[in-house]
């Protein structure tokens, strides 16, 4: 089954998929409907994150990578109104601007510390508590 992920400099070495951050969660939204996903991404352009393209995947592709990069995927259903937190976290994870002859160099140092590949980190965001019990209720109905 395919699903919708919301993407920065997709296709680049300096590829960012956009997370939300929640209670010490890494949440990464899978939408069922790319249209939902392209509001969502739109809505994020309105709060000056760097411009965002929806991407399609195979959805167990989209859960492997959340395992073993630390987060969890959530299912956003179809006609679901996802709005994104206020506020965004003061620093990410992922650097727009950053060269990416100095990401390949470092995930092949960390690949070869680890042993393993590692995947693009995404940006995140953080919520109030008034935010995040907005955001909770939401997910709480996709669930």
């Amino acid at each position: 089954m395919a699903v919708y992920v919301v993407l920065f400099n997709a296709r680049t070495e300096n590829e960012g998929i956009h997370s939300l951050q929640m209670e010490g969660r890494q949440l990464v939204l899978m939408f069922e409907v790319e249209d939902d996903a392209t509001r969502f991404s739109v809505m994020l352009e309105a709060q000056d994150f760097p411009p965002a393209s929806v991407e399609a995947f195979d959805r167990e592709e989209i859960e492997e990578f959340c395992e073993s990069a630390g987060y969890e995927a959530v299912m956003v259903e179809d006609g679901t109104l996802l709005m994104p937190p206020e506020k965004m976290v003061e620093e990410t994870t992922w650097d727009p601007d950053a060269d990416p002859m100095d990401i390949a160099r470092a995930k092949l140092e960390a690949a070869a510390g680890e042993g393993q590949k590692e995947i693009s980190k995404g940006s995140v965001q953080d919520a109030s508590s008034d935010e995040m019990d907005r955001i909770r209720a939401q997910l709480e109905k996709l669930l």
